[in-house]
């Protein structure tokens, strides 16, 4: 459908299409983010070891921010303190020798960010 506008509104019509490709914009990048954000705090829940089920059962997501900022953190809410041991590895108690490292976290983020950056990047040259 096509619209006629006079000249003296151009400009108004303009920033009016602006405004809403980047509020269309804006509220499908942050619902990819969020999306992704919760199928990699999936993954990690699901890939992590198990030893009495705590760790694993306290993988949270929890956003931050406001406005055109906004975070999501996957974090353990359970067992902090030892994400990163579990990750990388580390010594065994008395030093001698060590345990390896199960990767889970850092393998899902790969997984699935990049594919969030190709949909973002669809996202914007489509318009929302």
């Amino acid at each position: 459908m096509t619209k006629t506008v006079k000249i003296d509104d151009l400009a108004a019509e303009i920033t009016q299409a602006v405004r809403q490709y980047t509020e269309d914009v804006s509220l499908a990048v942050e619902k990819e983010v969020q999306d992704t954000a919760n199928k990699v705090r999936d993954e990690i829940k699901a890939n992590s070891p198990v030893k009495t089920g705590e760790y694993k059962k306290g993988w949270a997501r929890k956003k931050t921010g406001r406005g055109q900022q906004v975070e999501h953190t996957i974090y353990n809410k359970n067992k902090p303190s030892i994400a990163h041991l579990l990750e990388y590895g580390h010594v065994k108690r008395g030093g001698k020798g060590r345990v390896s490292g199960r990767p889970h976290i850092e393998p899902a983020y790969d997984k699935h960010v990049p594919e969030m950056e190709k949909r973002i990047e669809k996202i914007i040259r489509d318009g929302g």
